[in-house]
């Protein structure tokens, strides 16, 4: 994406014109505008401008919001939001998020005292600056250590440098004391964000960090489970997640589970009414829009109805299946491999031929071993979910 894009020194000149005698608002403007003034000192030139947080601006104004993050946000007050995560749909939003919150700031107290001058603007503390730029803006897993080397947090990122600057620049009570006693940070990248996620929590089990929190609860509330009527067709429930079952696949709460269920029942062409979605003594909805076949009345019968039930379990749930799941790596020509043998997580690894991953002995010497639990599963699963694009090799 950014390899016709122009270099910062070639725009500076129009960002000052740009923003000459105005103020920069942004949603957490403490960010951008420390991004703005760095790239600008690397060039030579004190860059000062007023800046304005939307983030301060709404939890003063619409305050007891679930998430101030722009995408929750905006979504929670209604406004429409096209192309989130690149830099014209979230100016657009933070747009429309600002009219809004200068429409509720009617006596203009807020706006006003909510400007500050550059000079106001926290700043990261100059002991940290130097681990901040050393760190690259890579995917992996970053490691917080005190004085005597002893690693006291353990997190993981798509953007390290960022990730690790936030802590250093937060004002909450767990990052003040995170900051008294961190002297290093040491990082490992990985690429897959998928593989961050696996490490992440494997180390953080394995050293039992002091800054981060014990797991209190599995990862996922919900799941799928799947049983055979007595028509003989299969039926798809969601359920509370018990680990004496075998559930198809798992979910962090009901609703996410729901909008699963609610997108394969269209694509598989599945009854509402056996998939639990639809509470119903005749035909379900979907027959009337002729996506259900009839299963619901026994037109359709439970062998053609279960081969595309079957599909979705196949695809969903890798129980008693040998696979690698293959992910970005950390170089160009480089890729992730996170192998399943027999249902159960084996590890991770990383290779550059193809070679590698079709020989199972090969497979099996480049893999980290990593333990297989429940949560492990949530995280694999709930990340083929979202990245369908994902290339997964069966093995014999």
């Amino acid at each position: 994406m950014l390899k016709s894009a122009p270099k910062f020194y070639e725009v500076a000149k129009r960002i000052i014109e740009l923003t000459e005698d105005c103020i920069i608002v942004a949603h957490n403007a403490e960010f951008d505008y420390r991004i703005l003034r760095t790239e600008f000192k690397r060039l030579g030139y004190d860059f000062k401008r007023k800046s304005l947080c939307t983030v301060e601006l709404a939890k003063d104004l619409i305050p007891n919001q679930a998430s101030y993050s722009l995408g929750k946000l905006v979504r929670s007050l209604g406004i429409p939001v096209t192309d989130r995560h690149r830099a014209n749909g979230d100016a657009l939003a933070t747009v429309k998020l600002f009219k809004l919150l200068q429409t509720k700031d009617s006596a203009k107290h807020i706006i006003q005292s909510s400007i500050k001058e550059s000079y106001k603007a926290k700043k990261i503390d100059s002991r940290f600056i130097d681990i901040v730029n050393n760190l690259p803006s890579v995917t992996g897993v970053y490691y917080m250590h005190n004085a005597d080397g002893q690693i006291i947090y353990i997190g993981k990122s798509r953007n390290i440098k960022r990730r690790v600057n936030q802590h250093f620049t937060a004002t909450n009570s767990k990052s003040k004391k995170l900051q008294l006693r961190v002297d290093s940070v040491t990082y490992e990248e990985t690429g897959s964000e998928l593989v961050a996620l696996l490490k992440e929590i494997e180390e953080i089990k394995r050293v039992k960090p002091m800054f981060n929190r014990s797991r209190k609860r599995t990862l996922f509330t919900h799941a799928l489970y799947a049983f055979t009527d007595q028509n003989g067709y299969l039926n798809l429930k969601i359920d509370v997640a018990d680990g004496r079952k075998h559930p198809i696949t798992t979910f962090s709460n009901h609703q996410s589970a729901k909008h699963f269920l609610e997108q394969a029942a269209e694509q598989y062409q599945l009854c509402l009414k056996l998939t639990g979605l639809e509470k119903t003594e005749n035909t379900c909805f979907n027959y009337k829009i002729d996506i259900c076949h009839g299963a619901c009345i026994s037109q359709e019968s439970p062998e053609l109805y279960n081969r595309r039930v079957q599909e979705l379990i196949e695809k969903f749930s890798y129980a008693h299946q040998n696979m690698v799941i293959i992910d970005r790596g950390r170089d160009v020509d480089e890729r992730s491999a996170i192998y399943i043998k027999d249902g159960s997580f084996q590890g991770i690894g990383f290779f550059n031929l193809n070679y590698q991953i079709n020989n199972i002995n090969v497979l099996e010497s480049i893999i980290t071993k990593m333990d297989n639990n429940k949560d492990i599963q949530h995280v694999i699963q709930s990340y083929l979910r979202k990245h369908k694009r994902l290339k997964i090799i069966k093995l014999t």
